[in-house]
């Protein structure tokens, strides 16, 4: 009952009354990111596999600026993350716009996160089950590692949650989840300032 209906209901009412109270906030966030990336906007969003693999643009609040080498290329992540972008970053602020996402149905709050189109040819066909439920701004792979730990740990969390789901299981990943973006902790990759990208091994 709770995979099939209540999980959605109960997210839809929680977003609905977040979006109330936090509304003022995102705003300000808003509007502070709009100057500090020099006019290039505040949103960034990004198409994303969701559940069944069905498409949706995911929203974040842009963090990195749109700054290209002389060729025209994009410079790499760590000379295109601002100041403001490395706190909004590493408090998590920047998920806080698909909170949208999940009111809408595309996402929800407890799942495996959406990643990148690119990824779906890479995936085997048990990774691949991770799109057998909607994706989340949290999940069980964030709150064991998040951006700290191997893509194949990162898979096999993400199709463990997927054969685990429960309410008692999203509210603990929650609680955790609140517990981990108050430390700052696995925000980045030993490798990356972010997390590298998946080439379908590592």
């Amino acid at each position: 009952m709770y995979r099939h209906g209540l999980k959605r209901m109960i997210d839809f009412i929680f977003v609905f009354m977040a979006l109330l109270i936090v509304g003022p906030i995102l705003l300000f966030i808003t509007l502070w990111l709009h100057f500090a990336n020099k006019g290039e906007g505040a949103f960034f969003t990004q198409k994303r596999p969701g559940k069944n693999g069905i498409f949706f643009r995911v929203i974040k609040f842009k963090t990195m600026t749109d700054k290209c080498d002389e060729d025209g290329n994009l410079l790499p992540d760590e000379q295109r993350l601002t100041k403001v972008g490395k706190f909004i970053r590493s408090t998590s602020i920047d998920e806080l716009p698909q909170l949208i996402n999940v009111l809408k149905g595309d996402m929800a709050l407890v799942g495996p996160r959406p990643l990148l189109t690119q990824y779906l040819p890479l995936y085997n066909k048990e990774q691949m089950r991770r799109h057998e439920v909607r994706p989340g701004i949290t999940g069980w792979a964030q709150v064991n590692g998040r951006n700290a730990i191997s893509w194949t740990k990162k898979f096999e969390l993400d199709v463990w949650y997927v054969n685990n789901l429960s309410f008692c299981l999203d509210l603990k990943i929650f609680f955790l989840t609140i517990k981990k973006v108050f430390y700052r902790v696995d925000i980045n990759s030993a490798n990356d300032v972010t997390m590298e990208d998946f080439d379908g091994t590592n």
